[in-house]
């Protein structure tokens, strides 16, 4: 009857922590998971426990506007998200569980001379590395989207945009359940409720962790797979990361009558729109200027990101708002991840994504799996470790989320 019963559960809570683990992941979202996942599937490790502090999902996995795409300004970025999206395409199937994965394409619309004409150097780089995208003028945008507001007279008019077809949406809370069975399945461990207090080491390698102030867990591998709080954790570990924390909010409307199948982003109106599969619009904005860890909504957002929605498309004047939120992203310096190994031995990292880390779940699990189990840094990720900080190889993605940074 036990079996049975954690069958009908989606994963099961294992009875207590263990005192060693072979790795331990801080973070319960959907790098963490995934991370999990990869090591259990790809290489047979399963002595894994991961630790969240609230529930599964409760970050930035189960906070973002489930965007996916690729069409990065950098080489080095767009092959990363490339390999990313094209996990996500076959993910419901390797999962077995339905994602809503939805490939509607994604147009960032460009309102000025300067504008389109980085939306020409965009394209450029992603077709050098073999990406679908490319540069479309308005009468093209109106007929992609006839629900949008396509006029010469607008305060902002849209003379084109830049159209990435294998772009989308796609449902985050099922991408963190079904990497969540997946691991678990698999033979890890996923602990909620539990915070990490204190990092260990002997000498310059880790040793373990302190979970919620009193029990000690010995980890061969720690990884800190925690959007925001992880310069908290590199300081438990004695060292410093070059990351400034910032909220990000986004809204969705009531449900109105499905009218857009695409992902529309606009560049100098800082807005971002897409339609959910329940029929909400999603809208969303900038992150804030300030670096907080309060995830408070601010009256200044709603203003200014209704307004810039409504002069798209005006017919949602009288949708009411359902809900809205924030959530916490952390920004490296060069506005790339900072992702494997530190200076502490043993002691990995998935930070400083910005708006971007959900997208590349699937990819960051892969890569950082293959790194745990073979102590080798895999080729997509070498461009972006920390040590670019000091031999001055920054990945600059600097305005290549349109809207934020």
């Amino acid at each position: 009857m036990r079996d049975i019963f954690r069958q009908s559960k989606m994963w099961h809570t294992p009875s207590k922590l263990k005192d060693n683990y072979e790795v331990v992941i801080i973070g319960g979202g959907s790098h963490g998971l995934a991370t999990a996942y990869y090591l259990t599937k790809h290489h047979g490790i399963k002595d894994i426990c991961i630790l969240e502090k609230n529930y599964i999902g409760s970050g930035a996995s189960g906070r973002n506007t489930t965007i996916l795409r690729s069409n990065y300004k950098t080489p080095e970025g767009a092959r990363f998200y490339d390999a990313s999206v094209k996990l996500y395409e076959n993910l419901s199937k390797d999962l077995q569980f339905n994602l809503m994965f939805s490939q509607q394409g994604h147009l960032t619309l460009g309102h000025t001379d300067r504008a389109m004409f980085v939306m020409h150097e965009r394209a450029e780089v992603n077709r050098l590395v073999g990406i679908n995208t490319s540069v479309v003028d308005a009468d093209e945008v109106q007929r992609m989207v006839p629900a949008m507001q396509v006029t010469d007279d607008a305060e902002y008019p849209i003379m084109g945009a830049l159209y990435h077809p294998p772009g989308g949406i796609i449902r985050h809370d099922a991408v963190v359940w079904g990497y969540a069975r997946g691991a678990d399945r698999g033979g890890a461990e996923i602990h909620s409720n539990s915070e990490v207090t204190a990092i260990h080491k002997d000498g310059d390698r880790v040793t373990g962790v302190t979970v919620n102030g009193n029990q000690r867990v010995n980890g061969g591998t720690v990884l800190s797979a925690t959007a925001g709080w992880s310069s908290i954790l590199s300081e438990m570990a004695g060292f410093e990361l070059p990351i400034t924390t910032h909220i990000l909010q986004a809204f969705v409307t009531e449900p109105v009558k499905p009218i857009l199948d695409k992902v529309i982003v606009s560049s100098q109106m800082h807005v971002y729109i897409s339609q959910t599969d329940r029929g909400e619009f999603l809208i969303g904005s900038e992150i804030e200027p300030w670096t907080t860890y309060r995830m408070n909504g601010t009256l200044n957002f709603l203003q200014e990101s209704t307004r810039h929605a409504l002069e798209l498309f005006p017919q949602l004047e009288r949708a009411r708002m359902l809900r809205s939120w924030a959530g916490l992203c952390d920004l490296s310096p060069d506005y790339s991840p900072i992702l494997g190994k530190t200076e502490v031995d043993g002691f990995l990292v998935s930070t400083g994504w910005g708006t971007y880390g959900f997208k590349a779940a699937p990819i960051v699990g892969v890569t950082l799996a293959e790194l745990i189990a073979t102590g080798k840094t895999p080729d997509l990720i070498k461009p972006f470790e920390v040590e670019r900080f000091y031999t001055d190889e920054l990945v600059s993605e600097l305005g290549a989320a349109a809207v934020s940074h």
